[in-house]
């Protein structure tokens, strides 16, 4: 697929930038979110990817939905159902790739833009950036089932209710965010923590990626049983035996991907 609102740059240390590069706010409409899903989904099946890096061109992370493209949308039958699951795909295929997905938020993230932050594997923020759902402003509603998996509930509430804005520092304060830098220092100290990621046995950073998704749905005895089960699995790996060896001797270890 030919893109034409969004970037993308795979590095030699196996980390792929996922730029938004929609001027002015990178708003979410349809063609958006199909370049998104196809990049996402090629990145998922990709040996020379072990993580990936999501971030945005210009002054705002992302603005949310483009209300002036839903304004337009078509009344004909089946449009609202079908322009609903783009939007759920778009969430789910950062969820559910194989490589860890670390969000650089550079600016405002609204709306559905805060959601596409909060589902990556880790948030880091420039101390600037600040995240919002102003959906009931404009006679609508959503994010909830995201959002309250990592926000307490009564301030899950009082976002949805107000529209209210929510800096970086306070998300950090909750744990949503990991580490709010200096703008300057955004992509480095997000390139930095991916290498330290993909710098790792690619087969257990993709086992562990896929247990956040299985384990949150399950009993602490059943969850606990298929982390077992995957460890099993991982220590019958080359990586695994690499890592080990490694260990031992004192030096960086070598792996395959198998």
């Amino acid at each position: 697929m030919e893109l034409r609102h969004i970037t993308l740059e795979v590095t030699a240390d196996h980390v792929a930038v996922v730029t938004l590069n929609k001027p002015p706010v990178n708003a979410l409409g349809p063609a958006i979110r199909e370049e998104f899903v196809a990049v996402f989904d090629a990145l998922h099946e990709r040996d020379d990817v072990r993580v990936i890096v999501l971030t945005a061109a210009g002054k705002v992370f992302c603005a949310g939905a483009d209300i002036k493209e839903k304004k337009a949308m078509s009344p004909a039958p089946g449009a609202y159902p079908a322009t609903n699951r783009l939007i759920r795909e778009a969430f789910y295929c950062i969820m559910e790739c194989s490589k860890p997905v670390i969000a650089a938020v550079n600016g405002p993230a609204i709306g559905a833009g805060m959601v596409m932050a909060t589902v990556c594997d880790i948030v880091i923020a420039a101390d600037h950036a600040v995240f919002a759902m102003p959906e009931i402003d404009v006679g609508l509603a959503g994010g909830a089932g995201f959002l309250q998996r990592v926000l307490p509930p009564q301030k899950l509430r009082r976002l949805l209710l107000t529209g209210d804005r929510i800096t970086a520092a306070a998300l950090q304060a909750l744990g949503v965010v990991e580490e709010v830098v200096p703008a300057a220092d955004l992509m480095s100290t997000a390139m930095a923590m991916a290498r330290r990621i993909a710098a790792k046995s690619p087969v257990a950073v993709r086992m562990t990626k896929h247990s956040f998704g299985m384990v949150e749905n399950l009993s602490l005895r059943d969850g606990y049983r298929l982390e077992q089960e995957m460890t099993a699995t991982l220590s019958r790996t080359e990586d695994a035996r690499e890592a080990q060896a490694a260990f031992l001797e004192k030096r960086p270890a070598v792996f395959k991907g198998r």
